[in-house]
């Protein structure tokens, strides 16, 4: 047990290591906000407002897409890019399906190898098992510890569909859609949502056969673009074609991002979109812990126990029930 003990770090033993940029300090961290356990809420929490004064330096870019356009085989090749130009790169993942499979995106980094084999790059999955609320939590905590490691570029990836693209957008700044070619079908598809938080949307795997689908399908896509509603940014939303295989329009995907970086951090964009997502994850935190303790109270588990019966002998409406406990 001695020896156990002796392992856990202070909160400035961890605060020194990040900004120290010790990776395995770094991954301890991280694990300690993956945490359920309250010990470690607490001194996850001290490490987080120790580091918040070195974070916010980075670009934010979220990345998503359709099953099967590539998005580990695109990140690879980008985040290479970008680390071969100097940049320090992040991969985090968000995988809110994984609470479902039971499986594990752990995968990402064996599919990544030459990424993650770079010493500019650091890659992290997303813990499985967590709810969507719970994982964009971690996501946005392990920002605020990568970014004081000294992170410049931030890639958050989605890797479940449905709300985790909202979470992604809501925590970057700048959102990018991988697509595939052959746009017809895919733009039937397409949420309507996902097309107007897109900053830029990259047609992939645009090499061999590919490349003239490619060609035809972009002239779709830019059209549909600018049947949306104009961003608040006062960017337009861009279209492009890549191949993560010969690398061709990657730097152009950079390009996008630094001309779009350029607009929103002259007109004030950039500073006020970060204000406001650090409101928005006030509100998310205050439903979070509401919900927990809510759950939590020993008293309450128990009440809600004598509570259900009753609702499936419909004894009590499920609304009475609920404003019933929250009376308490």
């Amino acid at each position: 047990m001695t020896g156990l003990k002796r392992k856990r770090l202070t909160s400035d033993q961890y605060y020194k290591g990040i900004l120290q940029a010790d990776r395995a300090v770094l991954g301890k961290a991280i694990t300690l906000i993956e945490s359920n356990l309250e010990s470690d809420k607490i001194l996850s929490s001290e490490v987080i407002e120790k580091c918040l004064t070195h974070s916010g330096n980075s670009v934010r870019i979220g990345i998503t897409g359709v099953p099967g356009v590539g998005k580990s085989t695109f990140i690879e090749a980008f985040g290479l890019y970008l680390a071969n130009l100097g940049k320090k790169v992040c991969v985090l993942a968000i995988d809110p399906t994984s609470q479902l499979s039971g499986g594990s995106i752990l995968g990402d980094k064996t599919r990544m190898q030459n990424l993650s084999a770079h010493p500019l790059a650091f890659i992290r999955p997303t813990p499985s098992g967590g709810s969507l609320g719970g994982v964009a939590r971690c996501t946005r905590e392990t920002i605020v510890l990568c970014e004081a490691a000294g992170f410049d570029t931030i890639l958050v990836e989605t890797v479940g569909v449905g709300q985790s693209e909202t979470a992604v957008h809501g925590m970057t700044d700048f959102f990018l859609l991988l697509m595939l070619a052959g746009a017809g079908d895919e733009l039937q598809g397409i949420k309507r949502g996902i097309m107007e938080m897109c900053d830029a949307l990259i047609i992939t795997k645009a090499d061999g056969e590919n490349k003239t689908k490619a060609n035809r399908a972009i002239v779709e896509y830019r059209n549909a673009l600018h049947l949306y509603p104009a961003a608040l940014s006062g960017w337009v939303p861009k279209a492009g074609i890549c191949s993560a295989l010969t690398g061709e329009g990657i730097p152009e995907v950079w390009k996008l991002i630094e001309e779009y970086l350029l607009l929103v951090k002259t007109n004030g964009f950039f500073t006020q979109n970060r204000a406001n997502q650090e409101v928005q994850r006030l509100h998310e935190t205050i439903e979070q812990l509401l919900k927990e303790r809510f759950y939590q109270n020993f008293e309450t588990v128990e009440k809600i126990k004598q509570i259900e019966q009753l609702v499936k002998e419909q004894k009590i409406s499920a609304y009475m029930a609920a404003e019933k406990l929250f009376e308490r």
